[in-house]
């Protein structure tokens, strides 16, 4: 799989944190059924591992089910045996390492410059610039100057608004978490978390 072409022709990746895997998977459900295709659940949720193994057993590849929060070698080892498509960490963690020892494609936490060269020498497929709402759009840009071959992906306080724009100053898609999900992974409105996606989806033109 070609992640970094999926990503950059989705443009949207989902992150489901929910306070347990059946909550997350009804924001899958929600999400997919909304036309969101590219979607990962973060281990910070109760069960996750579960909700990743379950929605990737109830998918077609073609819906992308990723890892999020991948911090230990141990949470590495878990989500590649629930067959998770790809890791996404928040930093440049031992999980990190342990993905691209695996073989699982990384999405890689990083900030400044000298991080995102080293997710990069590191082996990531691409660098989840985190928090990007700290300096926004024009932030890739720059990086982009002097790294103009560097995969970013921006997440971190984006909303529908702000999403084109960073698309538009270079990242290859916005990761969106709770602009999005709002208060469906806490048992909120799922109509309202289907409302919401269209929104995104219609501000990406996706």
């Amino acid at each position: 799989m070609d992640l970094l072409g999926e990503l950059r022709s989705r443009k949207l990746l989902a992150i489901v944190r929910a306070d347990g895997a059946e909550t997350a998977l009804a924001c899958v459900q929600t999400l997919v059924e909304a036309g969101v295709t590219a979607l990962e659940v973060s281990l910070t949720t109760p069960g996750g591992v579960e909700a990743i193994a379950t929605a990737r057993s109830q998918y077609d590849p073609d819906i992308l089910i990723g890892a999020g929060t991948v911090v230990t070698p141990e949470q590495a080892d878990q989500v590649a045996a629930a067959r998770a498509d790809f890791t996404v960490t928040p930093a440049i963690t031992r999980g990190a390492h342990r993905s691209v020892e695996l073989g699982l494609p990384l999405l890689c936490g990083a900030l400044t410059p000298t991080e995102v060269v080293a997710a990069l020498d590191l082996g990531a497929t691409a660098v989840k610039i985190f928090p990007a709402k700290v300096y926004g759009p024009g932030y890739f840009t720059e990086l982009r100057a002097p790294l103009p071959d560097a995969p970013l992906i921006a997440v971190g306080g984006v909303d529908a608004q702000s999403a084109p724009k960073y698309l538009a100053a270079g990242a290859l898609a916005v990761g969106v978490g709770s602009p999005l999900l709002g208060d469906a992974g806490t048992g909120g409105s799922l109509s309202e978390l289907s409302i919401r996606a269209s929104r995104f989806r219609t501000e990406l033109n996706v």
